[in-house]
């Protein structure tokens, strides 16, 4: 197995380096010309401070501004960091030992940069907070859910762990407080084609084949509204969000579903009432079956 090359930049505030590979049928005289089609966020005299600056680097140095264009040889540099609003709550840690790292994730604070949401990520903070600079998420959770996350302490154990979510071999379960249908029989098992497409923010359900399944059941219910437990057997993205929206009882706090609504960034007063409440699985290099649960309540039921 061909090993990755190793950055010659390290991380900065958390964040690894990004890596570009120069094409090998690339029909560009210089690396500034190249990086100015690769890279069409960043204006080209912002690409050439930022090459004067040395922030371009291969693994012979700094790329110099007017260098050749070489086929097949890789840079790495570090995006300019965006504004962002900070998430003013705390990750919990749930549980640490020398291969995994499990949390208990807020509302509002996605798993993994992306975006506009950078240093305020559960990756960043935890990679900063507690001194792991290789830590790696095994699954994610999106911004808007709260809940169980596991992280992967160990690089030579990444491949394990991710696997089992890959494979579903993990249990999940989750907890939603949605609108109380009289009428709406369960336990029901949903099953559809989920579709998201890149550039829309909301994912919709389409004629097909099902990719999508989730067992839903009713826990309890009171003054019109009624309190889910929901048992994924696959990860469409916004599955969850989707298939309750699908049934008529909508989560509350969705900003998607059942239609998209404008936030701003530092309004955190009504969280998506979705929680991941716990992860069951059985470990793959200690051969025990481990569960870890939430500790965390969902304010909208009281």
């Amino acid at each position: 197995m061909r090993r990755k090359l190793r950055s010659p930049l390290p991380q900065r505030h958390g964040l690894d380096p990004v890596r570009l590979r120069l094409p090998a049928d690339g029909r560009w005289a210089t690396v500034r010309d190249f990086l100015v089609d690769r890279i069409p966020k960043l204006a080209p005299d912002r690409i050439e401070a930022m090459l004067r600056e040395g922030r371009f680097v291969s693994l012979d140095g700094p790329v110099a501004p007017d260098a050749a264009f070489r086929p097949g040889t890789f840079v790495w540099f570090h995006r300019d960091l965006p504004e962002e609003t900070p998430v003013p709550f705390e990750l919990d840690v749930l549980h640490r030992d020398d291969r995994v790292l499990v949390v208990d994730k807020p509302h509002f604070l996605a798993t993994t940069p992306r975006g506009g949401h950078v240093a305020e990520t559960a990756l960043v903070r935890l990679r900063r907070q507690l001194a792991l600079p290789e830590l790696t998420p095994a699954h994610r959770l999106d911004r808007a859910t709260a809940g169980v996350v596991l992280f992967v302490i160990a690089p030579e154990h990444r491949g394990a762990y991710q696997t089992l979510f890959h494979d579903r071999l993990v249990d999940k379960e989750y907890e939603a407080i949605a609108p109380h249908r009289p009428d709406l029989r369960l336990p029901r098992t949903v099953r559809s084609r989920i579709v998201k497409h890149r550039g829309v923010l909301a994912a919709r359900e389409e004629p097909g084949e099902p990719n999508a399944e989730t067992r839903v059941e009713l826990l309890e219910h009171r003054a019109g509204l009624a309190r889910y437990r929901l048992l994924p057997r696959t990860g469409r993205t916004h599955q969850l969000r989707v298939h309750l929206n699908s049934l008529e009882v909508p989560i509350l706090g969705d900003d998607l579903y059942p239609r998209v609504r404008e936030r701003a960034a530092d309004d955190f007063s009504e969280p998506l009432q979705l929680l991941a409440r716990s992860l069951e699985f059985t470990d793959p290099i200690s051969g025990r079956r481990r569960r870890f649960e939430s500790r965390r309540a969902l304010g909208a039921w009281g």
